[in-house]
């Protein structure tokens, strides 16, 4: 599904938002939350306002998640499975909230990386997202 030289483009992408993990992450939770209101249930224990300790925790933890998934890109399903696990029998994530997530993601992305966010690293990022969300929804069925 992805090239050597996507691949390689993938880590160093996730490499550089690691040190802003939690804007990273938080802005794109934000953007999910305003745009797609429903995927707010599954936070309502939480403090999901702009620039909240939850919100900015949280999204640190995906943008890490997300870094790790593409440092172990070769071995993805194994790399994942504890979340997978997680998401599907403790916190059922509908699948379908992955894929807005990763649209959201990418907005953010493209908005932080600027003319870095070529169409290239738009479509190595668009890949491997969707390739995460298909490992995370593995085991909701």
């Amino acid at each position: 599904m992805l090239s050597n030289t996507e691949k390689e483009l993938i880590v160093q992408i996730w490499d550089k938002m690691l040190p802003v993990a939690e804007e990273i992450g938080s802005e794109a939770l934000l953007r999910m939350f305003t745009t797609f209101p429903k995927t707010k249930t599954y936070f309502s224990h939480l403090d999901i306002s702009p620039r909240s300790e939850h919100l900015r925790c949280h999204g640190k933890k995906i943008v890490q998640a997300l870094a790790e998934g593409a440092r172990n890109i070769s071995t993805l399903t194994t790399t994942l499975a504890p979340l997978s696990r997680f998401h599907a029998y403790q916190l059922r994530i509908h699948p379908t909230n992955f894929k807005l997530f990763n649209h959201c993601i990418l907005v953010t992305l493209a908005c932080h990386m600027g003319e870095n966010f070529t169409p290239v690293a738009h479509a190595a990022i668009d890949k491997f997202l969707s390739a995460f969300s298909a490992v995370l929804a593995e085991k909701f069925r």
